[in-house]
Parts: structure tokens; C-alpha cells; sequence
């Protein structure tokens, strides 16, 4: 891991422009991967522009720099861009810009922690043992000896909290809690990260969380309990896709059922599905490969076509 980290920081420390692209809906490990990246980058004196497909999670809007994110496509225009680092994505398609960086002079820098990473970088960073993408740039930024702000320390810190959902899931690791010490020992605002992602559910959100434990069943067969959010359901209690994250999560308090799988009806017709496993003889990513999709081996997840029936019969025949 050593030597890549070297290979990249060598190539990046001349660059003049780099443009940093977390992945679409971007989350905490996302979003706080590309901001400590930002700060780190601008102090070396390069011009640095964060791209996303998809507009800010206003929940989000906490962590440093994340007011500098765009979602304006005609950034690739430009064709003096030195490097296009993608953080947390396990291939293009699902960063959401394989068709925008196709033909781009650029060469991709890939940063990521998902075991199912199609490698799709010249230079490709990956660890799949550790809890997140953050936790990755953690070990990158110590080992080139950068100096650690409190904004870097925040950011990093949001993505380690929030990929092991608050030191809960089996994502959490010894190496973890070492980074999230030291990330706090810079200056990392614990306070302000639990505020905003932990103490952050209004009584309208908590609303539909009860419509739609309600309705949780469980396949014998697969060993396996599910539900669905339907874009109705999200208008009956003026909850935003973004808001309604983290019910997959706490699924993983069940102590039914070997996976759990919570499926939910996009603005545009198409069915997200995420999968929560705490079984260790259970691989949620191999089904999520399946349906087009991939993640971690205990919280995976994929977005396909179908009405959540047809979906839900798609999955049980797999």
C-alpha cells in the first residue's frame, strides 16, 4: 500500500489542476473523502474543483468545503485537468460519470475501499480491509507526512463515523478506532458530526420509519427480511429521498433473519435496493453483483429497472 501511495502523491504534488468526483447521492465517506482531499491538494498550491452528478445532501452541507461541489457537467470541457480522482466508488458507472470522463486526456486516480473495485483507475489506492474510503486517505495523508487541519480532520473523521455507522457494524475495526483517535487528537469535531448525522431525524421522518417497519416481512427460504420506501410514501410525509437514508442501517439491530433488505422507489421509476448482513457466513455484495450492483461483503446495494414486486421476485429467484 505503501508504494502506490508514494507513486500518487509523487504524480499529484506538480500537478495545476485536479478535479476530485465522489460518487453520485454522495454520502459522509464520499463527501468527506473529497473535502479533506480539497484542503490537503489547495495547500500544495494546485487548483482543485469538486464534481458530483448529483446536487449536495443538504445534511451534508457541514463538512468542509462541501459548498464548492458542482454538479455542472461542462467542468470536462476542460482539457488542462491533470487528474480526476474518484473517491469511494467501485467503478465509473456507479461515480455516475463514465460517459463524461470517456474520452477526458486525464488520467484517474482511483481511491476507494470496496472489495467488488473494478480497478479502474491508472493508479488505483483500494483497501477492502478498511472501514471506508476516509479511513484509506487517513493512512495516504500520514504516510506523506501531510499536516492534518481540523478541516481534514472532520472530514475524515465523518466518513469513518458514518461507514460503521457510528462504530456499530462489523465495518468497524481496530485500525478504525486508531484513526478516529488521532483524527479527533487534530481536531476532528465529534460533536458536530453526531449532530448532523446521528441526532438528525425529524418526527416526519420518524413517521414514515414506523410505515415502513411496518411493513417488514420475512422470506423463510433466503432467511432474509425486507421492505420497501415508495416515492408516495416519501409525499404523504414531505420526507426527501436523501432524509429518508438509514433505515438499512438500523436494520442491522434485527436478530432475525440472516440479510436484510430495504428497497426504495426513485424519482425516476427505478428501484435502489441496499442489503444489510452482521452474518459472517453471509456475502450481501455477491447479490448485489448479481442485480448490477456491489459494496461490502456486509452492506452492499444496486439500482435496476422494475416496479419492487417484479424486483423482489428478481432477488428470491437469485
Amino acid at each position: 500500500m505503501k508504494k502506490i501511495i508514494l507513486q500518487i502523491h509523487d504524480k499529484i504534488k506538480n500537478a495545476k489542476n485536479v478535479i476530485l468526483i465522489p460518487h453520485q447521492n454522495a454520502d459522509g465517506d464520499a463527501l468527506g473523502s473529497a473535502g479533506a482531499l480539497f484542503d490537503y491538494l489547495t495547500a500544495l498550491g494546485i487548483q482543485v474543483r469538486i464534481f458530483c452528478l448529483t446536487p449536495l445532501n443538504p445534511r451534508l452541507s457541514f463538512l468542509p468545503h462541501s459548498e464548492k461541489l458542482t454538479t455542472d457537467q461542462n467542468i470536462f470541457l476542460d482539457k488542462e485537468i491533470d487528474y480526476i480522482i474518484v473517491v469511494d466508488s467501485g467503478d465509473l458507472e456507479y461515480a455516475g460519470v463514465n460517459n463524461l470522463i470517456k474520452d477526458h486526456p486525464a488520467e484517474i486516480i482511483n481511491i476507494d475501499h470496496h472489495h467488488t473495485n473494478k480497478q479502474f483507475g491508472v493508479h488505483n489506492l483500494v483497501n477492502a480491509t478498511m472501514s471506508s474510503t476516509c479511513e484509506v486517505i487517513f493512512h495516504f495523508l500520514r504516510h506523506v507526512r501531510a499536516r492534518f487541519t481540523h478541516r481534514i480532520a472532520t472530514a475524515l473523521l465523518t466518513g469513518i463515523i458514518t461507514d460503521t455507522d457510528n462504530f456499530t457494524n462489523a465495518a468497524t475495526s481496530q485500525s478504525a478506532l486508531v484513526a478516529a483517535g488521532e483524527l479527533i487528537r487534530h481536531g476532528g469535531n465529534l460533536n458536530l458530526i453526531n449532530t448532523h448525522t446521528v441526532r438528525n431525524k425529524s418526527v416526519s421522518l420518524l413517521h414514515l420509519w414506523g410505515e415502513v417497519l411496518n411493513r417488514l416481512n420475512k422470506h423463510p427460504g433466503l432467511d432474509m427480511v425486507y421492505t420497501y420506501i415508495t416515492q408516495a410514501d416519501l409525499i404523504k410525509h414531505q420526507v426527501s429521498e436523501n432524509d429518508s437514508e438509514g433505515i438499512a442501517n438500523f436494520l442491522n439491530n434485527l436478530d432475525e433473519g440472516k440479510l436484510a433488505l430495504i428497497l426504495k422507489e426513485t424519482q425516476d421509476g427505478r428501484i435502489k435496493g441496499s442489503f444489510r448482513t452482521t452474518r459472517d457466513d453471509t456475502d450481501v455484495s455477491a447479490l448485489a453483483k448479481k442485480m448490477g450492483g456491489g459494496g461490502h461483503k456486509k452492506a452492499a446495494g444496486f439500482s435496476t429497472a422494475g416496479t419492487i414486486t417484479e424486483v423482489l421476485e428478481k432477488i428470491m429467484a437469485l
